[in-house]
């Protein structure tokens, strides 16, 4: 499968159909059940999906057509995916989380002639969201999740079809994918990848070996993040089939952590959140000044080091990966404590994926890495904007070309995020652009160095810092689990002089004047967070910014909101 030398670009079907053919008995999908694990070998997998297109076809499906796919991660995901590339079809999933409003939105914005729906935690009234005419085929019942009341069943679709037996390859220019963007500056856009984009990904890696596929002697994955998410779709779904890996899926939220433990992956990708839930269950069994002392005896440290790897599931974990927010300097150094080095991965959407990562081998707690090969990087100098060029760029935006011109210019793409480069060629990221707010004193603040400062305490989930029309920032947060545990006298405490901390590094009119802890804790359900957990702060200030003045006025310096 190396194209190097005559520089082709490998479409990523031709992976697939490389394993499909030569190594056909390999297990490429294992979805679990219980403490059982159904598999599908490549061979297997690609029956299904080749039977699946004959399925569409004969649903007067063409080629270009737009598919949806709404379903939590899963092996029918895979297949379904898989189809509709062997059809000359363009996917178009959606996060599985999305309210009744917001998956209307997005299925009228992106033209699709059918919707594929899958295990899901709830149905409720999303009968509504879709079109009348729209044809909907739906996956096996997955135990535990919702019933779909409409739609032809997948599984009776596939009975009645034969396999195609062509290995269709789509045009690099084609269409492959629309991905929505989270919302978390407003309305979802839907981002248009070629087969271009991922086959550069592919290109690169195959030459440059810059996550370190290439150096594991065993390619087993886990995928739990939303598959419709760049992050996942790339990292997990795409390397998989680059590497002929295993693709295992978690069955449900609770089991995960045993899923997890059950498959001991070699590839291991997750947010910053995942990364604080994974930290708070270690801290809650046994305390920090505890560890810190078992950690410093030579053969008891090896031994917990062990022991707490397997727990946490990545005892064979040699790539492990952090992104799609900014992941904490000193949760970076906590990890690496236990041997386990959180490598960051910095992208967008729009790049198909990851611009940036901790190099192989490299310890780095400064910044999101190093440019990944074919990427190059400006800092606008008014602004402190990051903008990147690369032929892993999206084409634009579904229908939105005046959104397009906004940030792809000349083939820059105008991040809107806020950085710098360092001495050490380590892109560094202090915020995006539009999270600066104007105070009443007509200072700019930018919140996300101060976030960072107050994330360091063990009691605090989630923190937002605020200050638009008041004279000082304010900040937010949720309490962690270990922070609702802990009494109420031992937090005030721990906040003043956490407090006190975070504002000796700050400027007069950044200090922050309150903390407000809100009990009600900031969900995708109440539309506080996008569904990759990053916050959406127009929302916070949607919700609470009356509250804003009499909090800031507030003679305490710690205020509990029930």
């Amino acid at each position: 499968m190396n194209n190097q030398e005559n520089n082709k670009l490998d479409n990523p079907l031709e992976y697939f159909y490389h394993w499909e053919k030569n190594h056909p008995d390999r297990v490429f999908l294992k979805q679990p059940k219980g403490d059982q694990w159904k598999t599908l070998t490549y061979k297997e997998a690609g029956i299904e999906a080749r039977k699946m297109v004959n399925v569409l076809r004969s649903m007067g499906l063409k080629k270009g057509d737009h598919i949806g796919l709404l379903s939590k991660n899963c092996y029918h995901w895979i297949l379904a995916d898989i189809a509709m590339s062997m059809g000359g079809f363009v996917s178009v999933p959606y996060y599985a989380s999305l309210p009744k409003a917001q998956l209307n939105e997005v299925i009228l914005k992106s033209d699709i002639k059918l919707l594929f729906v899958g295990k899901l935690d709830t149905w409720d009234d999303k009968t509504e969201a879709l079109p009348e005419d729209l044809k909907v085929i739906k996956f096996p019942h997955y135990e535990g999740n919702a019933t779909i009341p409409l739609g032809e069943n997948w599984d009776e679709l596939i009975l009645q079809h034969e396999p195609i037996q062509e290995n269709y390859i789509p045009e690099l220019s084609d269409l492959w994918t629309v991905l929505f963007t989270s919302g978390t500056t407003g309305s979802p856009k839907g981002v248009m990848l070629t087969y271009k984009s991922i086959a550069v990904v592919f290109s690169d890696e195959e030459k440059y070996n810059t996550l370190g596929i290439h150096s594991l002697k065993e390619h087993a994955f886990l995928s739990f993040l939303p598959l419709n998410h760049v992050a996942e779709r790339v990292a997990i779904e795409g390397a998989a089939i680059f590497t002929g890996g295993t693709i295992a899926f978690a069955e449900s939220i609770d089991t995960f952590l045993k899923n997890l433990q059950d498959i001991q992956p070699t590839v291991f990708f997750a947010v910053p959140r995942i990364w604080n839930k994974f930290q708070s269950g270690i801290l809650a069994k046994v305390s920090q000044k505890k560890l810190n002392i078992l950690l410093s005896l030579p053969i008891v440290s090896t031994l917990i080091k062990k022991k707490l790897k397997k727990a946490l599931g990545l005892s064979r974990a040699e790539i492990v990966l952090t992104g799609a927010a900014l992941t904490p300097q000193h949760l970076k150094q906590w990890y690496r404590k236990l041997d386990i080095n959180l490598r960051e991965v910095f992208g967008a959407t729009e790049a198909c994926g990851a611009v940036t990562i901790t190099p192989l081998g490299e310890i780095s707690d400064v910044g999101v890495g190093k440019a990944i090969p074919g990427i190059d990087f400006k800092i606008v100098p008014e602004s402190g904007e990051v903008i990147y060029k690369s032929d892993q760029l999206m084409i634009g935006y579904y229908k939105e070309p005046e959104k397009t011109a906004e940030i792809l210019k000349d083939g820059w793409y105008y991040s809107g995020d806020k950085g710098f480069i360092d001495q050490e060629k380590n892109l560094n990221i202090i915020g995006r652009v539009k999270d600066a707010f104007k105070t009443d004193k007509g200072k700019y603040v930018t919140p996300n160095p101060i976030e960072s400062e107050f994330s360091k305490n063990d009691l605090i989930e989630q923190v937002c810092v605020v200050g638009l029309s008041i004279p000082q920032p304010i900040a937010l947060l949720n309490l962690s689990e270990i922070g609702m545990e802990t009494k109420k006298e031992e937090v005030e405490a721990q906040f003043e002089d956490l407090l006190n901390k975070v504002n000796e590094k700050l400027s007069s009119f950044e200090k922050v004047s309150t903390m407000v802890i809100i009990k009600d804790p900031w969900t995708e359900a109440n539309d506080l967070l996008t569904p990759t957990l990053k916050v959406k702060r127009n929302k916070i200030d949607e919700r609470y910014m009356e509250l804003y003045p009499s909090w800031e006025k507030d003679s305490s310096i710690l205020i509990w909101k029930n």
